[in-house]
């Protein structure tokens, strides 16, 4: 890949003339010119001597016709008044017509053509004008009548001779010229298989020289390389694109050299880096799992300050805690400060000092005391701090505070340790906003809890107490105007309704002390039944189904709260002889307590609205697990309670 990136960065500046293909094409494109030039000259050698032998046969068809006008003339003149002799030498002298002006203009449908040589062309053209006005004129008067033409004949005769002759000597100068060209186009043929061969040889050499020589280089530059011969360069020979090759070949070993003289001190940085980070994350580890842990807000600051003072090795620390509603910022813990310091910052304003007025701007400062001006007025200068570092405590963009690193010596903080303490800052912001809630939380459970236990003593002892008041005033009334019978009626009462009230007592005190053994909710149902049953003599019977996930404790408490509220109603209004509860564990929980009593009108019970303080607690210990509570009850035919927590609002355990 680094050979490659370096030879494209080569040859964004490589000349076209030096390039590989430019060389390869310019060779193969030079023979293929130079074949095309012979294969040329080869064609036109051989369609002139088909021209040339064309044109032999028709001169050598000359001397025929030559002799058969002659003979036709002697009998034309030997028996003259012979048409069809006469008609027949003129056929003959238009044969020589048409002969010469083929071989003067040559034939357009076949290759028919004198030699173009200046001799063949001047004998041509002397044959062609003794013919034309010497010979044709003297034949065409030999044919006539008279003295005239016997004179003709004599001179024909004369010429017929000579003209053969000179026939003769043009078709020996075309055979001759065949002959040259002839002997050339065996030449050029040879040419053609010696230019052949030469070519292939030069491209065999040209190929090798350009592209296997300097690949068989490269190759055995890889090996050395692949044998860790770092120290191998390979020669530059071209520059052409194995010469570009050849150079980021060269580049990538200078780079591998240097690289691998330089690993081991790579592999170090790289190392302290991992070690680096391998602390990083083990501080962030450990702050997280130490913040998550139940304690109070001061032990969790003060060990949160030991683990980050001892990785940045900071001379002082702190942490202090924003009050939004007075704008004061209190120091909650601190390490290696005065306690004068201390003193003097254990409460500070928002906007006041360095580091007020960072939770004012609400921005991370790391303060170099050294360059500022005031800096002589600060008391954390006074005590030797040449850096004091200001750190934001937030969550949910709320600031919860900040946290201070003090360093006698100058300390400056990188982008990536920036980020790290802002992150542990996140990180303390979120337990501390968590123990805020889990604080709330119990408290809000507290609340809740003394509001069902007062509306508990309501119900039952606070009624019976303002029972026993108005008996007791009773009991005044008679004995002070001596009604002794009254006041002895009104004793037994008394003790039912003190005996009543202490049982109601007892009954709130073992439910409020109920435990869950091990999560277990049937055998904690089963185990407030038996007591049910040893307590009133009522039959009481579980029927259990269903193996559902568990539920969290809480759920299971207040499902057992409200098996004991139905069971403490059926105690003190029911009247039975018997009771039934059923539990279905499964997708739904389904929960029922029945009884055989004597019921009540629903609608009378509607009526009473709050006062019936039993059912209302049921209900709203039924609300807080998201289930739904009905109860049906009808005079003389018992009452239900039920109790349904769909799949959708179970949480699992």
């Amino acid at each position: 890949m680094l050979l490659f990136r370096n030879l494209m960065t080569l040859n964004s500046h490589f000349p076209a003339r030096h390039k590989l293909s430019t060389k390869i094409a310019g060779a193969l494109v030079s023979f293929l010119l130079l074949a095309l030039i012979v294969i040329g000259v080869t064609l036109l050698l051989s369609w002139q001597l088909e021209g040339s032998s064309a044109a032999i046969n028709e001169t050598g068809s000359l001397r025929m016709h030559s002799y058969r006008l002659t003979l036709l003339v002697t009998r034309a003149v030997d028996k003259p008044g012979q048409p069809s002799l006469r008609a027949a030498a003129e056929q003959e002298m238009q044969a020589i017509d048409s002969t010469f002006n083929l071989l003067a203009h040559s034939d357009p449908q076949r290759p028919l053509a004198l030699p173009p040589t200046d001799s063949i062309r001047t004998t041509f053209a002397s044959l062609s004008k003794r013919w034309r006005y010497g010979m044709r004129p003297l034949a065409v008067a030999s044919l006539g009548a008279g003295t005239e033409s016997a004179a003709a004949w004599q001179k024909y005769q004369a010429e017929v001779e000579r003209f053969v002759f000179d026939i003769d000597r043009l078709v020996h100068a075309i055979e001759r010229d065949s002959e040259w060209r002839t002997f050339w186009l065996r030449s050029s043929q040879l040419a053609l298989v010696a230019m052949a061969l030469t070519g292939t040889v030069a491209l065999i050499y040209l190929m090798f020289m350009l592209i296997v020589e300097p690949v068989t280089r490269l190759s055995e530059g890889m090996k050395s390389m692949a044998d860790q011969d770092l120290s191998v360069r390979l020669p530059v020979e071209s520059k052409d694109e194995f010469g570009q090759l050849t150079i980021g070949f060269n580049q990538m070993a200078d780079r591998l050299q240097a690289l691998y003289d330089s690993l081991e001190d790579r592999v170090r940085k790289k190392t302290a880096a991992l070690a680096d980070q391998n602390c990083e994350l083990a501080l962030l580890y450990d702050s997280a799992s130490f913040l998550q842990l139940p304690q109070s807000l001061e032990s969790m600051c003060d060990g949160f300050l030991q683990r980050i003072r001892t990785y940045f090795g900071a001379d002082g620390s702190s942490v202090r805690v924003l009050d939004p509603r007075n704008s004061n910022l209190h120091m909650v813990v601190h390490h290696g400060i005065s306690q004068e310091l201390v003193e003097t910052e254990r409460c500070l304003k928002v906007g006041d000092c360095l580091c007020g007025d960072a939770v004012a701007k609400k921005i991370t400062v790391i303060h170099d005391l050294r360059k500022m001006d005031e800096a002589h007025h600060l008391q954390c200068h006074r005590e030797g701090f040449a850096t004091v570092s200001v750190f934001h405590i937030h969550v949910h963009n709320q600031h919860l505070g900040f946290f201070n690193l003090h360093f006698r010596t100058a300390k400056t903080f990188s982008e990536h340790e920036q980020a790290l303490l802002e992150t542990l800052g996140q990180l303390l912001g979120i337990a501390i906003e968590n123990l805020r809630l889990a604080t709330r939380e119990r408290e809000m459970a507290i609340s809740e809890e003394r509001n069902l236990v007062a509306q508990g003593l309501h119900d039952s002892i606070a009624q019976g107490l303002t029972f026993l008041n108005i008996q007791v005033q009773m009991l005044e009334d008679s004995l002070r105007y001596g009604r002794v019978d009254e006041a002895t009626a009104i004793v037994p009462v008394l003790r039912a309704g003190v005996q009543e009230s202490y049982e109601d007592v007892r009954e709130l005190l073992l439910n409020f002390r109920s435990r869950l053994s091990e999560d277990d909710l049937i055998g904690a149902i089963k185990g407030t039944l038996d007591k049910f049953k040893r307590q009133t003599g009522i039959e009481a019977e579980l029927i259990a189904k269903g193996n559902g996930a568990p539920f969290p404790r809480e759920q299971q408490l207040q499902v057992l709260f409200i098996v004991q509220e139905a069971l403490s109603n059926i105690r003190k209004h029911a009247l039975a002889s018997k009771v039934e509860v059923k539990l279905d564990d499964s997708q739904d929980f389904t929960l029922s307590i029945s009884d055989n009593g004597v019921g009540f009108d629903p609608a009378g019970l509607a009526q009473r609205g709050d006062n019936h303080v039993g059912l209302n607690i049921m209900q709203e210990r039924a609300h807080r697990i998201h289930a739904i509570l009905d109860v049906n009850s009808a005079p003389g035919k018992g009452t239900t309670v039920l109790l349904r927590l769909l799949r959708e609002h179970r949480r699992a355990a």
